[in-house]
């Protein structure tokens, strides 16, 4: 009975570091990345609301504040504003019409989505992981229960 207590202690240390080392970080990782295709939808309805009151300014001139970077804006004067640049990724930019511009901005919403998605279904199952685990060193340690932090610090 010596012998496989130090056994069961050595699976558990193995299980809770795969648990901190991989689990908590590859889910860590997902959340982050599906956070940040949230601002770019964000991003995406916030050019689309703009679009929408040029379209219902019904006026040809614009002026503006851009953002230089470092939150440091210059006014800019737009003389005609039927034409507008959208980002469409790896630095390129394509040059729509408002209702160009609107269709884009709808399929690239909807890819995004559809992606944001995708991303919390992996969160889900790494998650279902982090409980497999959990569960596989209770009965290594013929434990009912894990203490409620153990619990509240995966989820």
């Amino acid at each position: 009975m010596t012998t496989e207590t130090p056994n069961i202690s050595k699976k558990v240390l193995q299980y809770e570091t795969f648990i901190n080392d991989v689990l908590r970080r590859d889910l860590q990782k997902v959340l982050d990345q599906r956070d940040g295709v949230y601002e770019k939808i964000s991003e995406y309805l916030q050019l689309k609301n703009t679009i929408k009151s040029l379209q219902e300014a019904d006026s040809k001139e614009l002026k503006t504040d851009v953002d230089l970077g470092c939150n440091f804006y210059v006014q800019a004067h737009v003389p005609d504003s039927s034409k507008i640049f959208v980002a469409v990724g790896y630095g390129f930019f394509v040059e729509f019409t408002h209702a160009e511009a609107l269709k884009f901005i709808e399929k690239k919403t909807d890819q995004l989505t559809a992606y944001t998605e995708v991303l919390t279904k992996d969160a889900a199952k790494i998650k279902a992981n982090i409980r497999m685990v959990l569960e596989g060193l209770r009965e290594l340690q013929g434990l009912k229960d894990l203490p409620e932090t153990s619990q509240r610090e995966v989820f």
